[in-house]
């Protein structure tokens, strides 16, 4: 592909996005699926080109106002990539494949536009919706620009190594025996975070189950669980099954961990990865719709007996921005809304199962304190047999801990633990209760 065909093509993908508001990385990967033509450098070029704008929408739509996705496309080449004029209009000049030319009103847009300045209000700088900004003071008060800085970095790969099939001092030679620059990651021990862009799929040690594809602040929610070799264990909103497979490894195939969704489809190809991951101790469960005021006909065999309930919230995915960008852009008060409403309802769904002496954990990729904080708070005071423990206590000994507040539940952020932003809280029920 040209530079001009590689520009068009993301402002294409960028149309899309923004007429549609599916996820950017499944329109992306349409693309890519139809355009067999493009190789790896021609989608790299795209993508970073597509990604950058909706990393900077806010502060190239206040350059470039009432700018769509053609003319944003040009501005974050020109403010952000400091290309010329006379080289976006060069790539814009109308041939096969390349943007139409530039008008006299998008030329004159560009020539005046400039990024917002040091006086300009907080969310447009730092790209997040004006709606949230009053939350986000205050979950990071003077820290706030900073937090939102990191969360404009792009987000590194990180890899949790199967200690069932591999150590990470192994998987870690064999990936530096393929060209791939990893480091262990800093805070867990089952990471590798890496340093250079590899074919993941191609690799024996990746298609035997050995290694998955896993932020290091997933991890270490998964760690804080303390999932003990022969506990009962429920994920209760299980998805793809990431955390399951990590909790899983933790129990070393001794006890029974069932992994939950509402939706079968999202749990349909966790079998097959748990088999080729060496689990034998993992089944899965489609829940039916849950009734805070009747049985819970799904779950009434593990009612009382659960050691460990690790609750992953679906949220607003805050935490997780810098892999989908786009995301800040589609989220909406009401949407948020449902998200606390979702997150009670497994939390109350989650309790039940818990045996006394047993724990709940909350877990979420969210920034949120309505979503983090205040769910904890609401779910505490409705459940005076649950008592919330200091994250300190359940951090493994000798570890190297983030660097976080002690006592209560533990946040994690790119700024203060360069993982992507998670909260988590655990509830200990009493054993009498």
């Amino acid at each position: 592909m040209t530079p001009a065909a590689r520009l068009q093509s993301a402002i294409e993908i960028l149309d899309e996005i923004f007429r549609t508001a599916r996820p950017a990385d499944r329109v992306f990967d349409s693309w890519s699926r139809a355009s067999r033509f493009a190789g790896s450098k021609d989608r790299a070029a795209v993508s970073e080109i597509v990604f950058t704008v909706l990393r900077r929408r806010a502060e190239l739509a206040a350059a470039c106002p009432g700018g769509e996705a053609r003319l944003l496309a040009f501005a974050a080449l020109h403010l952000i990539d400091a290309r010329p004029l006379a080289e976006i209009g060069a790539l814009a000049d109308g041939a096969r494949h390349a943007p139409a030319p530039l008008t006299g009103e998008e030329r004159a847009a560009l020539e005046r536009a400039s990024l917002p300045g040091p006086d300009a209000p907080a969310h447009i700088r730092f790209n997040y919706p004006e709606f949230l900004h009053d939350e986000l003071q205050r979950a990071f008060g003077p820290r706030l620009e900073a937090e939102m800085a990191a969360m404009l970095e792009r987000a590194p790969t990180d890899l949790r190594v199967n200690m069932l099939k591999s150590s990470r001092e192994k998987a870690l030679a064999v990936l530096a025996e393929a060209d791939i620059a990893a480091q262990p990651c800093a805070l867990s021990p089952w990471g590798i975070r890496l340093l250079s862009r590899a074919n993941l799929p191609g690799l024996a040690l990746f298609r035997d189950g050995a290694i998955e594809i896993q932020d290091e602040g997933s991890q270490l929610a998964c760690l804080l669980s303390g999932a003990r070799p022969g506990e009962q264990v429920v994920d209760l909103c299980a998805g793809g099954g990431g955390k399951s497979l990590a909790l899983a490894a933790m129990m070393g195939n001794r006890g029974q961990i069932y992994a939950c969704d509402i939706e079968g489809r999202r749990l349909a190809g966790l079998v097959p990865r748990a088999e080729r991951a060496g689990i034998r101790n993992l089944q899965t469960r489609v829940l039916a719709p849950f009734s805070p005021a009747g049985p819970d006909a799904s779950l009434a065999d593990l009612e009382s007996r659960a050691g460990l309930v690790f609750v992953d919230a679906p949220c607003s995915g805050s935490g997780a921005w810098r892999r989908s960008p786009d995301a800040r852009w589609r989220l909406t008060p009401e949407m948020l809304a449902g998200y606390r409403a979702a997150q009670d309802e497994v939390l109350a769904r989650g309790a039940r199962l818990v045996r006394p002496g047993g724990r709940l954990v909350y877990v979420t990729c969210s920034l949120l304190p309505s979503e983090n904080e205040d769910r904890a708070a609401a779910f505490a005071a409705a459940n005076p047999g649950f008592a919330l423990q200091d994250w300190q206590a359940h951090w493994p000994e000798g570890q190297p801990a983030p660097a976080a507040p002690a006592g209560g539940a533990l946040r994690l952020s790119p700024a203060t633990a360069g993982t992507d932003g998670f909260f988590i809280a655990i509830f200990a029920r009493e054993a009498g209760a």
